[in-house]
């Protein structure tokens, strides 16, 4: 549309990220302004996986994290050989849960972002339910090949959307403040900015 962009139709299935099975197919629309607003998205997914299972799933990393007696603390996830000790695993999903948003808002028509490794994650302890941490991650700039890191601070309750607040260290601009949608295995993305830090 030569006023708003160019759109896309798209009609592709989803994996589990760890078990690699399929998890759904799905059929979206994407508008990519021609202002530097994220694209537009609209999405419909059939899921073949349970959502009893996800929630189960969702259920068991939530409680891992939650009964520290002390923060988490790692970085290099995974390590320069590309192995993730098992302990570590729900840091891990629960990043790149969070990056998927910053690589959904920071992608272009023409630039597109992977997440290659957690350098560094804390977990803040918290007095309510809520899980909360602070990561450093890298971002694989395509076709650039540039690495990118950005700091997120995320908090996930299950069955609540997933809150991440970003910065990225080649951004100009301030904080952006994005939340998942759906449930707290953050199936779906939605945008809001907001408050810093």
């Amino acid at each position: 549309t030569p006023d708003s962009g160019h759109k896309y139709y798209l009609q592709f299935t989803t994996e589990d990220y760890r078990s690699g099975e399929d998890a759904g197919n799905c059929l979206a629309t994407v508008l990519y302004p021609k202002t530097k607003a994220p694209p537009a998205v609209t999405i419909k997914c059939t899921d073949t996986k349970d959502q009893k299972q996800t929630q189960e799933e969702d259920k068991r990393l939530y409680q891992k994290l939650r009964h520290q007696t002390k923060p988490i603390i790692a970085s290099n996830i995974p390590d320069s050989y590309g192995n993730i000790r098992p302990d570590l695993e729900p840091v891990w999903a629960l990043a790149v849960a969070g990056s998927s948003y910053i690589m959904w808002e920071k992608s272009t028509e023409n630039m597109g972002y992977f997440m290659a490794q957690v350098k560094s994650a804390r977990q803040w302890m918290r007095k309510d339910d809520f899980i909360e941490f602070d990561y450093t991650v890298l971002l694989h700039e395509i076709p650039t090949q540039e690495i990118i890191s950005c700091h997120m601070r995320l908090t996930w309750l299950p069955g609540h959307p997933l809150k991440v607040k970003y910065f990225c260290a080649a951004e100009k601009q301030g904080l952006e403040d994005g939340s998942g949608a759906e449930s707290g295995s953050a199936a779906g993305i939605l945008h809001e900015r907001g408050a810093n830090f």
